[in-house]
């Protein structure tokens, strides 16, 4: 037995002595099986980059979410006098109803139904993305009632805090699978998409040494590598414009139900895209409304852009000096060969100028003006425009529309744009050289990237010129043009008329090819509306290029109906909100008046001929009882300001005021007054100087300047008539 007994000993002390020196079992490293049993290692999740406004306000982030897990197992609370599963299903699936998407039966019969032996169960997209709030909610009330086994497990979700935003262009990201079966954030579509490699950030680890339970030691040190964030993309959009474009598109498409709408709004000065958005459209938390369309109709989609392209062979006509506003065609039809081109109403309006025929948007004036230009020059300028090639914006997959150019006819219907394709990022930018004095700046939404674990910017982009298709002057001269459509009796754009700022544009009614076969639609609202826009029309601060297709109109209604019902509130709230000054106020030295009330009529009268300013006394003069406007109002220049004081009053000359400062007039005098027409006084019926009384009807004759440039085009051809005859007499 001392023998065998000491023979093991032997034997057991040299396998321990081997495994010593050797530090292996069978051939396994003992430090390593060591080290996986109490080495411990945790993944710190990085946040995913955020997508915001010119700003800094928030359009996609990450954010803390929950989701619902019902422990079942009874041996969850096994050897524990609290419990830690789900005991009253009943109780819980009530609670559970008030919170989530679920029927009360639905949740009662998931967990009653739940295979034996499982262990807990999950309530699929219905008990994910919790938030915070719904929770604490949920804990508090299961609380009280005593209910157990409800676990909320923490994670993160992509968070899109303005609901259906500009969704096409920011796109949405959401949590998928890897091959190595982890859970990622991954974006799918827009900018979530294309920058996902920047957004989706860099995970960190944490490395530490515990007990075999799993309880870090409290000798052992942790090795920490931070996670990095995702970078953050900053946009020239700017939320507030873009919720004006929101809004807009909202109302019309519940009254209108069109087929599809587009909105961009830019900065012509400096390409900035500050708002973008198009319809239908989805909501990026949720996908709903998200239909088999997945391009961004500005970028990826091509149109016939149908009228607003005539600005541009406007535009080509004057930097060639072949632009006579007042030179006369015949319209109606034009032939070119086999083929004959009508304009809208078939049969046109007779014999017209070509400033009338801008202000009809007559297709034949286009081709007479194309033969002045020559057609091949005039593809010369569409291509300069930037028309047939890509614009360049930052964002992927960028169609460059097709210029035909094989035959004449085609060159002919370019010129009032059928035919040939365009984005509507390229009427924006070609837009833009006729907004900025002949300089085309190339649009672009993306102003910085930023690293947010250090602050600093990766990528700043800058205004950029992508050509000047022609000159200043040209420019000026286009943009005065496009400002008769809107005030011309004649004008195909009157409905786009704002009272404080002055707009220009053009209109159009673009024909839709079929989907299957050859040729266009036809009937009743068949066609693509839209109106490209400027404003104010002396220096603009804004371009805003609007289409509606297929909306349904009521009898009675045309297409600038729906299109100025959405370009009108966006142009006008955004200007604005932008501080931009209005038509009677731009560009002008500010006054700020003083209070005159109490003070001598002609002492004040002194003091504001000093400050540069003009008055008017109402009454015989004497102490000021009022004043319009009131004490430490801003003026502009050679502004009027009106001084009330006792007894009758004499009139004024009215002529060149305003009719919101004749109305001023006639509430502070109390005079009968009456108004015949809009724009500007051009007469009225009692003289200047004249004592009035309150029973004394003073009748005021106003007109717009476009009428006055006609009333004076039409004397001035009278005069050359009556001429004519004397010297043929």
């Amino acid at each position: 037995m001392f023998v065998v007994f000491g023979g093991l000993f032997f034997v057991l002390f040299g396998r321990i002595l081997f495994i010593q020196l050797t530090g292996q079992v069978d051939g396994k490293e003992l430090a390593k099986i060591a080290a996986s049993q109490y080495e411990k290692k945790a993944e710190l999740y990085a946040n995913r980059g955020a997508i915001v406004d010119r700003n800094d306000q928030a359009i996609a982030s990450d954010t803390l979410s929950y989701h619902l897990v019902a422990v079942l197992n009874e041996k969850a609370s096994k050897n524990s006098k609290k419990k830690y599963h789900v005991v009253d299903y009943k109780a819980t699936a009530k609670v559970l109803a008030k919170y989530i998407p679920l029927q009360e039966k639905e949740i009662y019969d998931k967990m009653k139904n739940a295979k034996p032996g499982t262990w807990q169960i999950e309530f699929g997209r219905a008990g994910k993305d919790l938030s915070r709030e719904t929770v604490l909610k949920m804990n508090e009330e299961l609380d009280s009632k005593k209910l157990s086994g409800i676990l909320f497990v923490e994670g993160k979700k992509r968070f899109y805090p303005n609901g259906r935003f500009a969704s096409y262009l920011v796109g949405f990201a959401q949590k998928v699978e890897t091959e190595d079966n982890k859970i990622v954030t991954k974006g799918k579509m827009g900018l979530e998409k294309t920058y996902d490699e920047q957004l989706k950030g860099v995970n960190g680890k944490v490395n530490y040494l515990s007990d075999g339970w799993g309880y870090i030691l409290p000798t052992a040190s942790k090795q920490v590598v931070a996670p990095k964030d995702g970078h953050t993309i900053k946009l020239t959009i700017d939320k507030t414009i873009e919720n004006f474009v929101e809004e807009a598109m909202d109302r019309v498409e519940e009254e209108y139900e069109p087929a599809k709408m587009l909105v961009l709004v830019s900065n012509p000065k400096t390409g900035e895209i500050l708002a973008m958005s198009q319809r239908p459209t989805f909501d990026p938390m949720t996908r709903e409304g998200l239909t088999e369309n997945w391009l961004n109709d500005a970028v990826e989609q091509t149109i016939e852009p149908g009228s607003p392209m005539k600005m541009f062979t406007l535009a080509a006509a004057m930097e060639e000096d072949k632009w006579d506003p007042n030179a006369y065609f015949k319209s109606g039809s034009y032939k070119i060969y086999d083929q004959t081109i009508r304009d809208v109403n078939q049969v046109g309006w007779g014999t017209i100028t070509f400033l009338e025929g801008i202000q009809r948007s007559s297709n034949v004036a286009m081709a007479y003006l194309l033969e002045r230009i020559g057609d091949r020059k005039f593809i010369e300028y569409i291509h300069d425009f930037g028309f047939g090639k890509t614009v360049g914006i930052d964002l992927p997959k960028e169609a460059s529309g097709v210029v035909l150019d094989n035959y004449a006819a085609e060159r002919l219907t370019t010129s009032y744009g059928q035919g040939s394709t365009v984005t509507p990022l390229q009427m924006i930018q070609a837009a833009s050289a006729i907004a900025n004095n002949g300089v085309m700046m190339k649009p672009y939404v993306i102003d910085q990237i930023i690293d947010p674990n250090t602050n600093k910017v990766l990528e700043n982009h800058e205004p950029e010129e992508s050509g000047k298709p022609i000159s200043e002057e040209t420019a000026k001269k286009v943009r005065e043009i496009l400002a008769t459509t809107v005030t011309s009796k004649h004008g195909t754009a009157q409905k786009y008329y704002l009272p404080n700022y002055e707009v220009g544009g053009k209109t159009g009614t673009a024909e839709i090819p079929k989907k299957v076969g050859k040729g266009y639609m036809s009937g009743f609202g068949n066609y693509l509306y839209s109106f490209l826009g400027m404003a104010p029309i002396d220096d603009p601060q804004l371009l805003i290029y609007v289409t509606v297709q297929q909306p349904k109109l009521k009898a009675g209604e045309v297409g600038s109906d729906p299109v100025s019902k959405v370009f009108n509130p966006i142009m006008e709230n955004s200007l604005k909100y932008l501080n931009i000054a209005p038509a009677d106020e731009a560009e002008a030295p500010v006054v700020i008046i003083g209070d005159y009330v109490g003070e001598d009529a002609e002492t004040v009268t002194e003091m504001i001929k000093q400050d540069g300013l003009e008055s008017v006394i109402i009454g015989e003069g004497g102490l000021v009882t009022e004043q319009l406007p009131v004490a430490d109002a801003k003026l502009v220049e050679n502004a009027i300001v009106l001084l009330k004081t006792e007894g009758e009053t004499t009139l004024p000359d009215f002529k060149g005021w305003s009719k919101k400062m004749v109305l001023t007039f006639k509430h502070l005098s109390k005079l009968d007054i009456r108004i015949n027409g809009e724009g500007y006084v051009t007469g009225q019926s009692v003289t200047e100087g004249t004592k009035v009384s309150a029973t004394d009807p003073i009748v005021i004759e106003m007109r717009t300047p476009e009428e006055q440039y006609n009333e004076q085009k039409s004397r001035a051809q009278q005069l050359e008539e009556d001429e004519v005859q004397i010297i043929g007499g």
